[in-house]
């Protein structure tokens, strides 16, 4: 009886704090994140499962406020939020201590290199360089990869307490189920022990991803950098995957030190 009561408590509390309008203006802004194309003011309200109407107001506050873009008849997600997140303090540290780390680090390899953050079951580039010479394999800003299935990804799950990444591994497996492997938790066993992940893609053939983590001060992984070595068989004195890992190696060590303090 006292757990019926405390539930509907809890419902009226709900109830009693609810913002519609703020939960309208946010469907229509994850709704548009989530869509690739733009959508008319029709479809966006079709989608939802509300009137045109009632998304009207919202939509154009949501342009006022420079989150939607309005072309033509149709509307699409800005980098607006993308911008805000940059600006959250943790990510802005680790973003201003990366980039010179990860221009040089590209610079010596001549690699292009990438950092990433997990969230949601997935991670995200916050951040690349370009092969300097203009000529290998690169991920843009902002791209949503898997995480099981990368190296990038399976180094964030490792470096986590077994709670944690046990709830990543659930996450991620709710968006992509037919990641499941029976293997997953030796893998990762593993690549700690190892202090990274080295191997040949399995998403991109001839691509082989060699990736180390940004830990924090409890050496929890907060970030993944990562160089995709492409080899270039017009060049002979490419750098080995070898010297990657350990050119890598030392960039990651430096960037953890400088956000956590990690020696």
């Amino acid at each position: 009886m006292k757990d019926d009561n405390a539930n509907k408590n809890s419902e009226s509390e709900s109830k009693a704090y609810a913002a519609p309008a703020l939960e309208k203006g946010l469907d229509i802004l994850e709704m548009l994140c989530e869509t690739e194309q733009p959508l008319s003011q029709r479809e966006i309200a079709q989608r939802l499962g509300r009137s045109v109407g009632e998304v009207y107001r919202m939509i154009n506050c949501l342009v006022g406020r420079n989150y939607v873009a309005l072309v033509e008849d149709t509307y699409s997600i800005t980098n607006k939020i993308f911008e805000l997140a940059h600006k959250n303090p943790p990510t802005h540290r680790l973003l201003n201590e990366a980039r010179p780390i990860m221009h040089k680090l590209s610079s010596e390899l001549d690699q292009s290199c990438h950092l990433t953050l997990y969230g949601q079951g997935k991670q995200m580039v916050i951040a690349k360089v370009d092969v300097p010479s203009g000529m290998g394999f690169s991920v843009r800003v902002g791209a949503e990869l898997d995480v099981i299935i990368s190296s990038s990804g399976r180094v964030l799950l490792a470096f986590q307490d077994k709670g944690v990444r046990a709830l990543r591994i659930e996450e991620s497996l709710s968006r992509n189920p037919d990641h499941a492997d029976p293997q997953l938790d030796h893998i990762l066993d593993r690549i700690a022990a190892n202090g990274y992940e080295s191997a040949h893609s399995i998403q991109v053939r001839g691509l082989y991803a060699v990736s180390f983590p940004i830990l924090d001060s409890q050496k929890h992984a907060i970030a993944a950098l990562t160089v995709p070595y492409a080899e270039r068989i017009d060049q002979s004195k490419r750098k080995s995957i070898a010297e990657v890992q350990s050119a890598l190696e030392a960039a990651a060590l430096l960037l953890s030190n400088r956000v956590s303090g990690i020696h």
